[in-house]
């Protein structure tokens, strides 16, 4: 089931929550490949996931990134990339098109290993992102309860991102 673009701009809007009220054990940390178009909902992701016990890495929140793409950009997304726990690409129309976003996936491909590498699809008025990864790479989708469960590719069971543990 894909995250509705909806219910991340409401998380968006919730105050992120501090690491010592979410998580008691190692912060776990995933990287975001995404579309910068999509802020509001990579913040939403962010918070949301705060909320489960995992930091979020957004590159454009990152001081010590260069203000334009260059080479020192690529050789810093690549070892966050190495160093996070896992890689979320958050599948919107936006990300698609981009060809940072492909580049970054096939980047998290070649280096992590496919149990540390999920889609977010997500879903908007106009269709469902992401689900040609589906049978690929596992998948980051939410409960009746707003509880976030990873997904392995092609499969239904699910285990609930608080409980994962590296």
């Amino acid at each position: 089931m894909a995250l509705a673009q909806s219910e991340l701009q409401r998380a968006a809007q919730r105050q992120p929550l501090r690491k010592s009220q979410v998580y008691s054990g190692r912060q776990r940390m995933a990287f975001l490949c995404h579309s910068h178009v999509d802020k509001e909902l990579a913040e939403g992701l962010q918070v949301w996931l705060a909320e489960q016990g995992v930091d979020l890495y957004i590159d454009w929140k990152d001081s010590t990134m260069p203000e334009t793409p260059d080479r020192e950009t690529a050789q810093r997304i690549q070892r966050r990339i190495v160093d996070s726990d896992w890689f979320l690409f958050l599948a919107t129309a936006n990300s698609k098109a981009s060809r940072w976003c492909s580049w970054e996936l096939g980047y998290a491909d070649g280096k992590k290993n496919l149990h540390q590498i999920a889609i977010v699809p997500t879903a908007d008025g106009r269709g469902t992102y992401g689900n040609e990864y589906l049978q690929l790479y596992r998948r980051l989708d939410s409960n009746s309860l707003n509880q976030l469960y990873l997904h392995e590719a092609g499969s239904s069971l699910g285990t609930a991102v608080r409980n994962i543990r590296f």
